[in-house]
């Protein structure tokens, strides 16, 4: 979100709704009517409230993964050049993960990993349709998969 962007979540505006049939099942005791007339009512409100509430958590936002930046390692200890002393440092290889492939979600993320995919070299290397058997989906999704993933090690 850029600054001076204002945007409504919808999960929000979905638990105020439910706040507000909460608010009328309180007014519907305040209010003299009959005994079933006040049961169904009340009854009404609640449950239309509690839907409320599961449409605004069906409708909040998923958290994303995001790949792990380098972290600098250092690789000698130190080496000396004339009077000073420096430290030589060496970028680690940064670490993608698995769900940065486009169709792979934290889920399935961890039943490759549990195939022993852990990472996006190993599902490179893998067999779309070994994967496919495995995980018992379209050899057709496992191919993309595959190919995404090629591209990948080959821009690193």
């Amino acid at each position: 979100m850029e600054l001076g962007e204002i945007r409504m979540r919808s999960d929000y505006a979905l638990y105020t709704v439910a706040i507000i049939f909460f608010i009328i099942t309180t007014v519907t005791f305040a209010l003299e009517m009959s005994e079933f007339e006040r049961s169904v009512s009340v009854v009404t409100t609640v449950v239309l409230g509690l839907l409320f509430i599961g449409l605004g958590y069906y409708q909040r936002p998923k958290p994303r993964a995001t790949a792990i930046e380098a972290i600098p390692v250092p690789t000698a200890p130190t080496a000396v050049t004339g009077e000073k002393t420096e430290t030589v440092m060496e970028a680690a290889p940064a670490v993608v993960a698995l769900t940065e492939v486009k169709g792979i979600g934290e889920k399935r993320a961890e039943q490759l990993k549990a195939l022993g995919i852990s990472s996006i070299e190993d599902l490179a290397k893998a067999s779309a349709e070994d994967l496919a058997a495995k995980l018992k989906i379209s050899p057709k999704i496992t191919r993309r998969w595959v190919g995404n993933a090629k591209k990948f090690v080959e821009k690193a």
